[in-house]
């Protein structure tokens, strides 16, 4: 758990589930955002001991002309292998939670800071926030969604569904759920409903 100093949610859900669009909410009734995905990013880019330790773990292929890494490229391989999957999430994560550590002792006292990992439960962070959100929605829906956003065929839509937590665990992680399973708005309205009733008393209470 976080000190009293601020308010820090961890936000996670499946692929394709809308854990975005929820965050971009969050802000909107401003929290701070810190996108683990965005900082995966960063801990890979040229020039980075990152970038230098995936290209010697996978080699040439995962990086393209410019030097920069081939993501497709690398997610092939990733996807399709639990070991190298592990790899490189032992070269990524440890680079991601120390920077987010830095973004999270930078914020100013009385803020909400939310975290956005899509690997929360799996990475065994749920302990580490005063309150778990997660964005739920049935794996066909995400299997739906991905295949039309990603343009992925249903088999590679399903196993990068495979390569994360079930929804069960997910779940059992939560303090609080916010349904996608309808409208934009829909979604919209319950951010403000989990806004209202769980993060502005939190708030109230650390005076």
């Amino acid at each position: 758990m976080s000190g009293r100093r601020v308010l820090h949610l961890g936000l996670t859900g499946g692929i394709a589930s809308g854990k975005s669009t929820v965050a971009q909410r969050l802000v909107e009734h401003g929290a701070l955002l810190i996108d683990a995905d965005l900082l995966a990013r960063e801990v890979v880019a040229p020039g980075t001991p990152g970038l230098a330790a995936v290209a010697a773990r996978f080699g040439a292929g995962v990086l393209a002309a410019d030097g920069s890494l081939d993501r497709p490229a690398l997610g092939r391989v990733v996807f399709a292998d639990p070991d190298a999957r592990r790899d490189l999430e032992q070269i990524i994560h440890p680079a991601v939670r120390a920077r987010a550590a830095e973004l999270l002792a930078s914020a100013p006292d009385g803020s909400v800071v939310v975290q956005m990992i899509p690997l929360l439960v799996e990475t065994g962070q749920a302990d580490t926030f005063d309150l778990v959100v997660v964005v739920d929605v049935p794996a066909q829906l995400q299997v739906q969604r991905l295949m039309a956003r990603d343009g992925l065929s249903e088999a590679e839509a399903e196993a990068r569904l495979a390569a994360q937590a079930d929804r069960t665990q997910r779940l059992a992680a939560a303090d609080a759920v916010i349904d996608n399973t309808g409208h934009p708005a829909e979604l919209r309205d319950a951010v403000d409903r989990f806004w209202a009733a769980q993060v502005l008393p939190r708030l109230a209470e650390r005076g």
